[in-house]
């Protein structure tokens, strides 16, 4: 059994697509449009296999939660980049490009090498080695 996807709602999609494509190389299939319900996604796929579903609907209100702090249920995407060297480079140039760093990068406690970061629409992500 694997995760088929995951799913974000946004208020951009089309920003939020070109922020994985760029830092993270997804690659995207055709804009989803279904205009009876105002609704539109993208299933951008990683090297991996793993897929993420980006949608848009006008009447999905915005997240109450505060993405400075942590809360019950799904709080951070992780991807793992290969080597430390690859997470200080991207953390460094999201950083340069304006993104939100949270932490590190750094070593945790359990042992992973990694940094936290705010997406365009403060999606935590976790960039691991």
């Amino acid at each position: 059994m694997k995760i088929e996807h995951i799913a974000l709602w946004s208020k951009n999609i089309e920003a939020l697509k070109h922020f994985y494509v760029h830092y993270f190389n997804a690659t995207h299939n055709d804009m989803y449009v279904n205009t009876t319900k105002g609704f539109s996604s993208y299933f951008l796929t990683f090297d991996s296999g793993a897929r993420l579903e980006i949608m848009q609907m006008d009447t999905i209100p915005a997240n109450a939660n505060d993405p400075y702090q942590q809360h019950t249920g799904l709080i951070h995407i992780a991807f793992s980049l290969g080597s430390e060297e690859q997470v200080d480079n991207l953390t460094k140039q999201l950083q340069q490009d304006g993104y939100k760093v949270l932490d590190g990068p750094r070593r945790t406690g359990d042992g992973y090498y990694e940094s936290t970061v705010l997406d365009p629409e403060n999606n935590r992500l976790e960039i691991t080695a």
